[in-house]
């Protein structure tokens, strides 16, 4: 049985795919890209993609998706049975017959460029602003995309949703962000990111991001701290009813996320939260919303009450809560389309 994860160190994320999906893989070249910092670098966006761009009499494509991925993931998990056998088949709700589904892997991920390319520590600390800046130019410049049907996210994607809502209003039809808030990162959410970075810093073998090895001992502290943050309590404890089952079930599981870890490229991406706030801007989200939480979420529990003003702020959005079960999985039901798929469905009737 798999604990279930959190910023794409754990092994759910790893699964083959149950069917191969038809993806194309491409990259765009973004010449001169000037980061928010005004260090400006020639950076790679990758990016995968499902069905066939329709266009309407001007030659505008009509039916683009774009799905944002979390920290430490890329748009490959979206190929994943739990995610795509139930959205992208014949008469679900994201047919790829019917949508154009694109899937990047945000800046500092998968094979877009990141710091473990070569240039560590002197990589410019980008944020999520970046991403979404990034993904922009893919659309508009390589991809021809003008508008998008819907836009959605998990997680850190959720987050890039509503930073895509206030600086690029109406570019999307529709947004689903899942498994966010739409505040500042702040308390515990910001503590345990602060606490695996400096477990990263003070592991004598990171050498100031200079390391011949990794400083695993720091990364076995994230990988442990992301176990709990991607902990699903009433789903474990009803998986591992005793002591026994439950130190059977982590057995191997850190040693296994941290494998393809890089230090450098983990501490990148916890700090690229560190300015996001879009709160004070979420009115600019006019066109219909539906935010998704779960609450076994240890990362965004509801207990905070933090949603409530924020999708007051947004004339056309709804909030959806997703019940703590024995079949919930934390954080990281956000993957888990058959918790969520009919308000997708419901999303996609009110956008039309």
């Amino acid at each position: 049985m798999k604990i279930p994860a959190i910023l794409g160190v754990l092994l759910f994320l790893l699964a083959t795919p149950a069917q191969a999906w038809p993806v194309t893989e491409g990259e765009a070249v973004l010449k001169g890209f000037r980061f928010g910092t005004g260090e400006t670098l020639d950076i790679r966006q990758h990016y995968r993609t499902l069905g066939t761009p329709r266009r309407d009499g001007k030659g505008n494509i009509t039916n683009a998706v774009m799905v944002l991925h979390g920290t430490g993931g890329t748009g490959a998990q979206f190929l994943r049975p739990q995610f795509a056998d139930e959205l992208y088949g014949p008469g679900q709700p994201l047919d790829i017959s019917r949508y154009y589904i694109i899937l990047p892997d945000a800046i500092g991920h998968g094979g877009s460029s990141k710091p473990s390319n070569g240039m560590r520590m002197a990589f410019p600390r980008y944020d999520y602003q970046d991403m979404v800046d990034a993904q922009y130019r893919l659309l508009t410049e390589a991809l021809q995309v003008k508008q998008l049907r819907l836009l959605m996210g998990t997680s850190m994607g959720c987050m890039m949703d509503f930073v895509w809502g206030t600086r690029h209003p109406g570019f999307a039809r529709a947004i689903m962000p899942t498994a966010c808030q739409a505040v500042e990162l702040a308390g515990r959410n910001r503590i345990w990111r602060r606490m695996s970075i400096d477990a990263i810093m003070a592991d004598p073998a990171w050498q100031g991001g200079n390391y011949t090895v990794q400083p695993v001992l720091g990364l076995r502290t994230v990988a442990a701290l992301s176990v709990i943050a991607g902990s699903a309590p009433v789903r474990q404890q009803a998986d591992f009813p005793t002591r026994a089952a439950a130190e059977a079930g982590i057995k191997g599981q850190v040693d296994t996320a941290i494998a393809d870890m890089d230090a450098n490229d983990v501490i990148y991406r916890l700090e690229a939260s560190r300015n996001y706030n879009p709160s004070p801007e979420l009115a600019r989200i006019t066109v219909p919303v539906t935010w998704i939480n779960s609450a076994d979420d240890f990362i965004n529990p509801p207990g905070l009450h933090l949603t409530e003003a924020e999708v007051a702020r947004m004339p056309n959005a709804r909030f959806v809560l997703v019940p703590e079960t024995a079949d919930s999985h934390g954080h990281s039901t956000h993957t888990w389309a058959k918790f969520w798929k009919q308000e997708l469905v419901d999303l996609l009737q009110r956008s039309e």
